[in-house]
């Protein structure tokens, strides 16, 4: 089948499945005798394979890895339960980082008044004057800053 076939069949755009190519994930396709790319029924679901993956946040790198181990028979799952453990890492971290960022704008946006004087916390955090705000405001920044 052509690219725009696997495409649809799996659910990866065409311009995508060019770069996983490019960057090696998956092997150069096929070709057919007029050169346009030529794929198959497991080409699609190697396909299926990757944009599952990437919908959960595995980089190339790590989907390349879980790659290897799907096709491979004879893997151990315990090097897969490897980087499915360090993956969940590191969203739990980026998790954190979210959090902290949200409960920061929170805590910013109550201190600011929102009238129609220029004295706002927001752009004063912003440009790193968040030290500068004041008692009334230093406990409520201060602590979305921690």
């Amino acid at each position: 089948m052509n690219i725009g076939n696997a495409s649809k069949m799996s659910g990866v755009p065409a311009k995508t499945i060019r770069y996983y190519e490019s960057v090696g994930l998956i092997p150069p396709a096929g070709r057919t005798a007029n050169g346009y790319r030529d794929y198959d029924k497991k080409d699609v679901e190697v396909l299926r394979f990757i944009k599952r993956s990437r919908s959960l946040g595995f980089s190339v790198s790590e989907v390349s890895s879980l790659l290897d181990l799907w096709l491979n028979g004879g893997r151990a799952s315990a090097d897969v339960k490897s980087i499915a453990t360090k993956h969940i890492d590191a969203v739990e971290q980026k998790i954190a980082e979210m959090q902290s960022i949200l409960d920061t704008l929170k805590n910013l946006t109550k201190c600011c008044h929102g009238d129609d004087r220029p004295d706002c916390p927001i752009l004063d955090d912003l440009a790193g004057l968040g030290d500068e705000l004041g008692d009334e405001n230093d406990d409520e920044v201060g602590s979305a800053a921690e």
